[in-house]
């Protein structure tokens, strides 16, 4: 007795991307882009928050050319476990999901998992983001939300049985991931520091590194939406403060009045846009927040007294305008290449599978192709001496990834 080996690791997972974006209004179209940019023809996850979205979202990414299964608990059980089945023994398949898909799955080539809406927590985050990669090679965790999810988010904990104490636990985990979201430095230091690990250097790996995001004072603009909360008597939502700092002449403004106080027209110098990212980041940084027996309505919180009265100034990240950084530019990325190789040994690795009727991971890990095509063995001794090429793969497959090889190696002289 006590005798037994420790294993111990921190949370740390270096061949993740980390990339939060804004919701921009359009954000099917940004993960699509994503998609196409980064991870043409790989294998993912999608998560969204409600079955409906799942089952739109799917359907919509079937529509532009993908292969797109919804997974949720509504769906029929031998529908799920087909799309299961699919998910694993296939290649390039997106799986558009509710949290009630991933536990369990052992599939090492995830090359993305994507999220829609914003997770309840960062314990959340980090479990869903973590399916992405597991076979150690370059993979990326890409996520979109807005002011929206805030508001829904918000709306559930707030309607939830739990006891006091348990919502209380949940706000605070809901504004720690609102923080990772809107942190302007790296964000895997952030992440490993709320789990109590520890990372010395900024990580260089995520969107904060790799394209740091501009800020600005945003201090005059926070006192103006501020002060149009309190002008409103803290009673009304994001988009109606918005259009009366905008200086909007409708019937619902002109009926309450608010066409004749002090912030009407104000905010005249931002756009729509440039407004509703700085509400959500005065929700998430806590200086403001959302009244759910109001019906949405904005109230002021205590930590928005400093910055009204002057005492207190806001630098806030600007809303992004960049797309997401295509895998390929980071300089020591190791992802395995799209060319003609990479694809013909893939192609026969599929081949295979479909074949014996098992995922194709089970033939060899993309590692291990990717090894393959990075060294070009030429003979079964050079083949069997790269990673995750054992005796008996060696003597079942060999002789046809050489051939593989061989071929493409003629293709090109």
């Amino acid at each position: 007795m006590g005798a037994a080996a420790l294993y111990n690791s921190g949370f740390d997972r270096p061949n993740i991307r980390y990339h939060i974006a804004e919701n921009q209004g359009n954000a099917r179209d940004q993960l699509l882009r994503f998609i196409r940019d980064n991870h043409a023809g790989e294998a993912g996850i999608v998560y969204c928050l409600s079955r409906r979205k799942v089952d739109d979202t799917a359907a919509w990414l079937e529509r532009q050319g993908l292969t797109a299964l919804p997974y949720h608990a509504g769906l029929p059980p031998e529908q799920r476990q087909h799309h299961q089945t699919r998910f694993l023994r296939e290649e390039g398949v997106v799986v558009v999901a509710t949290i009630a898909f991933g536990m369990g799955i052992d599939k090492p080539d995830v090359r993305f998992v994507a999220h829609l809406n914003l997770p309840k927590s960062i314990e959340a985050y980090y479990q869903e983001t973590g399916r992405a990669g597991r076979d150690g090679l370059p993979a990326d965790a890409w996520m979109s939300y807005g002011l929206q999810d805030v508001i829904t988010l918000r709306q559930m904990q707030q309607d939830s049985s739990a006891a006091d104490q348990q919502k209380r636990i949940e706000h605070q985990k809901l504004d720690a991931m609102l923080g990772l979201c809107e942190i302007i430095s790296c964000r895997r230091q952030a992440l490993l520091h709320y789990f109590g690990d520890h990372l010395e250097a900024p990580c260089g790996n995520c969107d904060n590194c790799l394209t740091p995001p501009e800020t600005w004072d945003a201090t005059v603009a926070a006192q103006k939406a501020l002060s149009c909360v309190y002008r409103t008597e803290q009673r009304f939502g994001v988009t109606y403060l918005i259009d009366v700092l905008l200086g909007k002449n409708n019937e619902r403004i002109t009926r309450f009045g608010h066409d004749k106080i002090s912030t009407f027209g104000i905010g005249k110098d931002l756009s729509a846009n440039e407004w509703k990212a700085l509400f959500r980041q005065l929700i998430a940084s806590g200086f403001l927040s959302v009244d759910m027996e109001g019906h949405g309505g904005i109230r002021l919180t205590a930590d928005a007294k400093p910055v009204l009265r002057g005492e207190q100034s806001l630098t806030l990240r600007k809303p992004s305008k960049t797309k997401t950084a295509r895998r390929g530019s980071k300089s020591n990325s190791a992802a395995p290449g799209h060319g003609p190789l990479w694809e013909a040994l893939r192609q026969h690795r599929k081949a295979l599978a479909e074949a014996q009727g098992v995922p194709a991971y089970v033939i060899f890990h993309d590692a291990t192709l990717a090894e393959m095509a990075e060294q070009k063995p030429q003979n079964l001794q050079a083949l069997g001496d790269i990673s995750g090429v054992g005796a008996r793969k060696l003597e079942d497959y060999g002789e046809g990834f050489l051939m593989v090889i061989q071929t493409h190696a003629d293709a090109t002289l």
